[in-house]
């Protein structure tokens, strides 16, 4: 068990760490790193660290998790130092969590509990509100018999039960139907996305998203890339909200940039479902970007989660480049040979060193699944070739009696758009004809 001796900060919660390796995460990362990782998701929350125990046992302890000496160390340490809370790195049953409420007698949180009071704190939009909202709920219902004298403050009164219903179960039933109507609203969020989605594929700039391990960069490198001015701060799930911008690779051709939320070890799966919507953005794109920080000792495992979590997602067959942040600050970048992914681009996105590499080896990878296309084109005809320079990269353009011969080279839903523009501007699609000889 460590200690910190820190004063409380303000109106800070002051809370107690708990680690427990058990047989069955003794594969995941290891505890002492758990640990560290959960010290920067509680000061997210606001929390102040005053103290950390830790246990690796033998075997499943089913009533409290932790042994029971372990359980009498910590009340022991509660009694004297009176901290608010007490914050558990593993997922608790609500039978788990009541025993050591009871045991304790103190507030005690899971992992899953202090992610959702994150994303409760980060959310900003409001499909993000809902999505958290229901990721609550969701983690709440199975755990009511616990909490349910607190809810029912914000219950009605009079008119508001049915025949012989206990407050439990008014609580139970009104959480349900909120379920129910929060599930009905993200319905209507990801239809709207999906139309957002069709009329972006209407005017179709090729899609590359960051993704990555939370507190990689990927909102620095946004910032750096696009000028977009999303929060970017040292802390574990500093932005939540997808943003999409504009950029303009060397080769002049536009793409449209995605921020999308961090991963995490142990990434809650009431998270997962909840941000399906969200998560659609990146199994849409064409590239992704794994932004990866060096300077963990556990980048390599990072970035087998984060390939973990797009596997679950569907993205699986997506490109993925990985680029390597904050190499100003790393003292040995290390040699990843990822399996499945595009290579390494090393960056710094503070410092912009190793950004047009970036720029660069991001548009090789888009023109590889280019197609080159030739067109005949009356020379009256004045909207294909601006779409094609704005769209694609035109090789070749010749004028003649016949009118315009062009080479162009266009991803595959340009492709598709320049077929129906052609068949609308009386222009012929097919190897360009060549000058008889005299």
């Amino acid at each position: 068990m460590e200690l910190n001796h820190g004063e409380r900060d303000g109106q800070a919660e002051r809370a107690v760490l708990v680690g427990v390796e058990t047989p069955a995460s003794a594969d995941d990362v290891p505890l002492e790193e758990s640990l560290e990782e959960l010290r920067g998701l509680a000061a997210s929350a606001g929390a102040q660290v005053v103290g950390v125990f830790s246990q690796n046992t033998g075997r499943f302890q089913t009533a409290t998790l932790a042994g029971s000496g372990k359980v009498a160390e910590i009340r022991a340490f509660v009694d004297e130092h009176r901290p608010d809370l007490v914050i558990f790195d593993n997922d608790l049953t609500p039978a788990q969590q009541r025993n050591l409420e009871s045991a304790l007698n103190l507030r005690v949180v899971d992992r899953t509990q202090l992610i959702l009071d994150i994303f409760a704190l980060r959310a900003r939009s409001r499909e993000g509100k809902l999505q958290v909202e229901l990721a609550q709920l969701e983690y709440l219902l199975p755990r009511l018999t616990r909490l349910w004298s607190h809810l029912s403050r914000i219950a009605g009164g009079i008119g508001t039960r049915g025949p012989g219903e206990t407050q439990l179960e008014v609580d139970r039933r009104r959480i349900r139907e909120r379920i129910g109507r929060l599930k009905r609203r993200l319905d209507g969020v990801a239809k709207t996305r999906r139309l957002q989605r069709k009329e972006r594929d209407s005017i179709p700039y090729p899609t590359v998203a960051l993704v990555g391990y939370t507190n990689s960069g990927k909102s620095t490198l946004m910032n750096r890339l696009t000028r977009a001015g999303v929060l970017a701060a040292d802390k574990l799930f500093a932005t939540l909200d997808p943003r999409t911008r504009a950029l303009r690779l060397p080769n002049r051709e536009r793409v449209m940039l995605v921020d999308t939320v961090g991963f995490i070890n142990k990434i809650p799966h009431t998270l997962m479902d909840a941000f399906k919507a969200t998560l659609e953005e990146i199994h849409q794109a064409d590239l992704l970007l794994c932004v990866l920080d060096p300077t963990s000792p556990l980048a390599e495992r990072q970035l087998a989660i984060v390939d973990s979590v797009l596997d679950d997602i569907g993205a699986a067959d997506t490109p993925r480049l990985v680029v390597p942040n904050k190499i100003d600050i790393a003292e040995d970048l290390p040699l990843y040979s990822p399996n499945g992914h595009e290579g390494l681009c090393p960056i710094s996105a503070r410092t912009g060193e190793g950004i047009e590499r970036l720029l660069e080896t991001i548009a090789r990878l888009l023109d590889r699944g280019k197609q080159r296309i030739h067109l005949t084109l009356p020379q009256s005809e004045s909207v294909i070739i601006p779409f094609l320079r704005a769209r694609g990269q035109v090789l070749a353009e010749e004028y003649d009696e016949h009118g315009v011969r062009v080479t162009a080279l266009v991803s595959a839903k340009v492709s598709g758009q320049v077929r129906k523009l052609a068949a609308a501007n009386g222009a012929e699609l097919g190897e360009p004809r060549r000058a008889p000889r005299r």
